[in-house]
């Protein structure tokens, strides 16, 4: 996929070692390449494996890898527990560089760290609730699921997330 225009974000500020501020600039082309692959396998009636793996790169020097896999198990046909696990791992664009790291020699730089080099894990659990006349007395809403993931990154950032999943016939 390619990408052309500006790419840059205008909000993000880039402090030199010379002490200025700067905004951050970033080339206005980016070739992105992403590959996946999706392995799912039934144990049976009530495990499930899926897997899930993705290699990307780009123009500008970002590589990453993510592995992911979920274990949905029934524990009656209408309602099913998955726990997950999300492994992420990326080396950083060549315009990344730390808090007063760029020097004025730097033709495009940032200090955004979305590009920097990182690894991350995320994991958690889910419950799916999908009776066969629907939920709560309406026919129409006939799944519910209820997912909590904690999220880790090795720049120190760190969050729990609660989601909630809704289907409609």
């Amino acid at each position: 996929m390619q990408q052309t225009g500006y790419l840059s974000l205008p909000f993000h500020r880039v402090y030199f070692n010379d002490n200025s501020v700067h905004q951050e600039n970033l080339p206005d082309k980016r070739f992105k390449i992403p590959l996946g692959i999706r392995a799912n396998y039934f144990f049976g009636d009530k495990f499930i494996l899926r897997s899930y793996y993705r290699y990307y790169t780009d123009s500008w020097g970002l590589r990453s890898n993510t592995f992911n896999i979920e274990t949905p198990v029934k524990i009656s046909p209408f309602v099913s527990v998955a726990p997950f696990y999300r492994f992420y791992s990326q080396t950083g664009t060549k315009y990344f560089a730390p808090y007063q790291q760029h020097t004025a020699f730097d033709d495009f730089y940032t200090s955004n760290y979305d590009v920097s080099t990182f690894n991350s894990n995320f994991y958690g659990a889910g419950i799916r609730i999908s009776p066969k006349n629907g939920l709560f007395g309406v026919e129409r809403l006939n799944m519910l699921e209820v997912r909590y993931g904690h999220y880790t990154k090795s720049i120190g950032m760190k969050s729990d997330i609660i989601s909630l999943n809704l289907r409609f016939k």
